[in-house]
């Protein structure tokens, strides 16, 4: 069966599908030696090339669905490059070949906790997509005055630039003074909702923390920076939440608890040496310039050269 050419591309891991279109209509992708346009349908047996090279490509069918649960620390970014050189949610990922990580949503510069990556586009987009209606759950920590007043207006819904929002759920933790900590659930994931909500009235989000995303909880054992594959029934009920067929396939090996733990802390050990990485310094490579003889000192030049050794004194007698 014929698909979309773009969804081929971005199965076999070269972009997203939106970067594929961009591909496609500069005339960078070739099907069976010609160029190929935005649109085309392409079937499995047909060579793709992108700027000449040949991609190897896979059918849906073949294809394993994969979820991988990362634990976000604070100053990395949702993208795949970024020109500042900040880090990046995809330097520590597992490497793939022939398919590439998806992320799940975003979480902004300075928000950590639970994101989601896959394998697979469709699942991704429809995950994303607000009609399914995932519920995300965030803990945050507001400063400010918060009055049931202010948590009533959050969940009938406030006004922002982009439309009117509002939290399905808001539960409020344990806790006296301006700092806070409440649990607060939405549906869709807009750019910065949460901390937007909370500064329409008056209020500051110092920090965020996403802690579910629908069933999956952020795992308690992954430190920041960390990640832990998630089991055939974890991939299928995200799938089904989507209306999606079931994943039959899993590639996460059955370990035992030994297994387990010598897993943890081989995440934990590989944290701590990316974490000593981005700290330390890059080497200088410019070659040091040779240092400079010293003068010498005023009394080395006033003393008189040595006399060779056979150089005799005069005798008194020839005076």
């Amino acid at each position: 069966m014929s698909e979309k050419l773009q969804k081929v591309l971005a199965r076999a891991g070269v972009g997203s599908r939106r970067e594929m279109e961009t591909l496609i209509s500069s005339g960078r992708v070739s099907v069976d030696g010609k160029v190929a346009y935005l649109g085309d349908r392409v079937e499995t047996q047909q060579v793709i090339r992108v700027d000449g090279h040949v991609v190897k490509t896979i059918s849906e069918d073949a294809q394993v669905c994969r979820v991988l649960a990362y634990h976000k620390p604070e100053g990395e970014i949702c993208s795949r490059h970024d020109p500042e050189g900040r880090a990046t949610v995809f330097d520590r990922l597992p490497k793939l070949q022939g398919s590439r990580w998806i992320a799940i949503g975003r979480l902004d510069i300075n928000t950590s906790g639970l994101l989601l990556f896959t394998t697979d586009g469709e699942l991704a987009n429809r995950l994303m997509h607000p009609k399914f209606e995932v519920e995300r759950e965030y803990a945050v920590r507001v400063f400010g005055e918060v009055t049931d007043a202010t948590i009533q207006k959050l969940r009938t819904g406030v006004m922002l630039e982009d439309g009117k929002a509002h939290f399905k759920k808001i539960k409020v933790l344990p806790g006296e003074g301006l700092n806070r900590w409440f649990h607060v659930m939405l549906t869709e994931g807009r750019n910065r909702e949460v901390r937007r909500m909370w500064e329409s009235q008056g209020t500051v989000v110092n920090r965020l923390i996403r802690v579910r995303y629908g069933d999956l909880h952020l795992p308690k054992h992954i430190p920041a920076g960390g990640y832990a594959e998630c089991t055939l029934d974890e991939v299928n009920y995200l799938r089904e939440l989507v209306k999606l067929p079931a994943e039959t396939q899993s590639l996460l090996k059955a370990e035992d608890r030994s297994e387990r733990r010598r897993r943890i802390a081989g995440i934990r050990r590989a944290v701590r040496k990316h974490q000593i990485a981005e700290k330390t310094p890059a080497k200088s490579t410019a070659v040091k310039a040779k240092p400079k003889p010293k003068p010498a000192s005023e009394s080395a030049k006033k003393r008189p050269a040595a006399r060779p050794a056979n150089n005799k004194r005069p005798s008194r007698q020839g005076r």
